[in-house]
């Protein structure tokens, strides 16, 4: 009989904080709040400590989620994931509003969807087709997720450019209730996704190959992960109000516009864990795993977190959100869920379509470089 070297899964969770992992970064959150304080500090060093500081934050929200979603099943666990997954992301977006930085909470929204669509999937398909050779999944989920991000494309181009139209102060109230009627349409599709995904039909969704469960993993207990799912939300609400202070200056001592920040950086940075945790399922061969926290996290953006800044921002915020991105982010997320689900609904990934995916990304990063930084 071979000893357990921690009796339970309060001990082994606490164990392995000591082992090298993305929480080491946590040490970096109160060196950048003393740097943020001290006010001695250039902006860019003050950002790139919050930035690596809200990593952690952001994997122990997934992990709190997954733990409290082991134990209340698989209808509230869905539930919270479509409500914390992308917690990160909306907190960073709501401190910016809070700032009156709206151009750059707008392309944060596309930026995330850009690097689900286009990094977490496509170094997923890159990494798991170097290992596995050709990786099979359900093209059914594909198929659905596919279809939906087209009708969220849709749903923000359309009021784009019927902002553009009409651009004359007198129409301030019509397009006020255009985006209140788009906002209350796409959170009612996000409900019934969920009613889809979680009660009606779930087999869409299923995984075609599951590994075998031994019963000998231990869930650690509802209430530890309730407690990390809070103190991971408060931490990364504390670092993403330095990392969004230090944004504006950061970019322009770097020469970087708003829009690069917006769409590159503080997109990777508040999507980190859960585009780390997609590749790592391509890696291990769990593709449908993959695929669902990659294009489900864009599902979730685009149907709840942009309609939820919508209704939220006038009470937070100096300026209002209004759905009125430019057409050069319309058309790279054009780009990228035409060529996602090109990609992807076959059923069968490798290697290069994994490339192909990652050759966009660092094309539209280098054009968002490029684009000079306003004086």
């Amino acid at each position: 009989m071979t000893d357990k070297p921690y009796p339970d899964a309060h001990a082994a969770a606490a164990a392995s904080l000591l082992k090298p992992s993305l929480l080491w970064l946590l040490v970096l959150a109160p060196v950048a709040a003393s740097l943020d304080r001290a006010g001695i500090a250039p902006a860019g060093v003050v950002f790139f400590c919050a930035a690596l500081a809200i990593m952690p934050f952001a994997k122990l929200i997934v992990q709190g989620t997954e733990h409290v979603a082991a134990h209340t099943g698989a209808t509230i666990g869905g539930l919270l994931n479509a409500t914390f997954g992308n917690l990160p992301e909306l907190i960073i977006a709501m401190t910016a509003l809070r700032a009156g930085l709206v151009e750059m909470v707008r392309a944060s929204i596309v930026g995330a969807l850009l690097a689900n669509l286009l990094v977490a999937l496509g170094l997923s398909f890159l990494l798991g087709g170097l290992r596995h050779h050709s990786q099979k999944y359900n093209p059914d989920a594909v198929r659905t997720y596919s279809s939906t991000m087209v009708l969220a494309w849709i749903s923000l181009a359309l009021p784009s450019a019927f902002h553009r139209v009409l651009e004359e102060e007198s129409h301030l109230g019509v397009h006020a209730t255009l985006d209140l009627v788009v906002a209350a349409v796409l959170l009612a599709l996000y409900g019934l996704f969920l009613l889809y995904s979680l009660r009606t039909h779930p087999e869409t969704f299923a995984e075609l190959s599951t590994p075998a469960d031994t019963g000998t993993h231990d869930h650690p207990s509802l209430a530890w992960g309730v407690a990390t799912l809070l103190a991971a939300s408060l931490g990364a609400a504390w670092m993403s109000e330095i990392l969004v202070g230090a944004a504006e200056q950061a970019g322009h001592s770097l020469g970087m516009s708003q829009m690069f920040m917006g769409v590159i950086v503080l997109a990777l940075v508040g999507g980190a864990a859960e585009s780390g945790s997609a590749i790592a399922m391509g890696r291990a061969d769990r593709v449908d795993l993959s695929i669902g926290i990659a294009l489900g996290s864009c599902v979730q953006i685009a149907l709840f977190v942009a309609p939820v800044l919508v209704l939220i921002a006038p009470a937070i915020g100096p300026a209002e959100f209004r759905l009125v991105f430019s057409q050069a982010e319309m058309w790279m997320l054009f780009g990228a869920v035409l060529l996602g689900a090109t990609v992807a609904t076959t059923g069968q990934s490798n290697w290069f379509k994994g490339a192909q995916l990652v050759a966009l990304y660092v094309i539209i990063a280098a054009i968002l470089y490029l684009i000079p930084a306003p004086q």
